[in-house]
């Protein structure tokens, strides 16, 4: 790739995340272009990999390119420098690396937008200064613990190697199961000793939150005060819920304005449709990354055409009827292109 073509992909994954969080990292650009999966940026926070760099798609002289160009567009946005420390969620709280080869400064700013307060940045400073949480795996497959040679239902990483609870000192720590979210926010506060618990999702292929490991008496004295104010937070949770809706009405109504702006064949009905769709709450779909809620033109395009997918081809016929979904795709291909065309001309 040549480095103005590296460059404005740079810029793009950049603005997406500064559109969305104020700010923009070295990860928020590598995830973006896709060199790495946010799995992969799990294991290294986990302490599960000596270098980022080691888990990437290319090699640490293009990611210290890429740390380079993200600084060179974030100084002519105007943004502000931050450095940030990163550690690992271990117990030794290590410093963690992102290549082998180079120093870590380039890739530990955080460009920030000036349009942020000063409240709003000593926040964001304060969160990212903050050590990272344990973090205790429930493993998928059969391990052993590299001290005692026992295995267990969770794991420490120690000196990158797995350690059972027993032998991390965390074995009188007891699990309490994600889900109310009041009651493992208090559970956490009270304890003086903390993990939270992840399992990988293989079909999803990231690490998914399923608790936390917390001292028994600390559970106790979070499920009391959750007691006390079981009232008051199911009026703040249905105040919530109905600012969520209007939120999400008004994105999907800028969603579907931007189906029609890109694609102004497509029926206005239809672009509703699409967006309402692609877009809900909790879906996974692609109207809810990141992109999307940019507007970026790219995640527009792959909303409409996962629409005239299922709903212009016959591309679940194919899937039923036991094509592969990469053939099947391809069949289709030339269908997709065809309803593309269309919609892209006006009336």
């Amino acid at each position: 790739m040549s480095r103005p073509n590296l460059a404005r992909r740079v810029a793009e994954a950049a603005e997406i995340a500064l559109a969305n969080r104020k700010y923009v990292t070295f990860l928020d650009v590598v995830t973006g272009l896709r060199w790495l999966h946010t799995r992969h940026v799990d294991l290294w926070r986990q302490g599960r990999a000596a270098t980022l760099a080691e888990l990437a798609a290319v090699d640490e002289d293009r990611l210290l390119a890429t740390a380079g160009l993200l600084a060179d567009w974030a100084r002519a946005k105007g943004l502000r420098p931050v450095e940030t420390p990163y550690v690992a969620g271990t117990r030794d709280r290590r410093e963690l690396r992102f290549t082998a080869a180079h120093g870590q400064e380039p890739f530990r700013v955080h460009w920030l937008s000036p349009d942020l307060s000063e409240a709003r940045v000593r926040r964001l400073t304060e969160a990212q200064s903050k050590a990272p949480d344990l973090v205790a795996v429930a493993p998928l497959d059969a391990w052993t613990c590299a001290s005692c040679g026992d295995t267990g239902p969770y794991l420490i990483m120690e000196d990158d190697r797995p350690h059972c609870l027993t032998c991390a000192d965390m074995d009188h720590l007891v699990f309490l199961p994600a889900g109310n979210a009041a009651l493992s926010r208090r559970a956490k506060q009270e304890s003086g000793l903390a993990a939270v618990v992840v399992r990988y999702n293989r079909r999803r292929k990231v690490y998914q939150r399923q608790g936390l490991l917390v001292e028994e008496a600390a559970l106790a004295a979070a499920e009391e005060r959750c007691l006390a104010d079981e009232e008051v937070r199911l009026r703040r949770r249905e105040r919530d819920r109905v600012r969520r809706a209007e939120q999400d009405v008004e994105f999907q109504a800028r969603m579907a304005a931007e189906i029609a702006r890109l694609f102004p064949g497509c029926p206005e009905p239809r672009a509703q449709e699409i967006a309402a769709h692609s877009a809900q709450r909790g879906s996974g779909r692609v109207g809810r990354t990141a992109a999307a809620r940019a507007l970026d033109e790219n995640a527009i395009t792959l909303a409409v055409i996962a629409s005239i997918r299922h709903l212009d081809t016959d591309y679940d016929n194919l899937l039923m009827s036991g094509v592969p979904r990469m053939e099947a795709r391809e069949r289709i291909r030339d269908r997709i292109e065809s309803k593309l065309e269309e919609f892209r001309r006006r009336g």
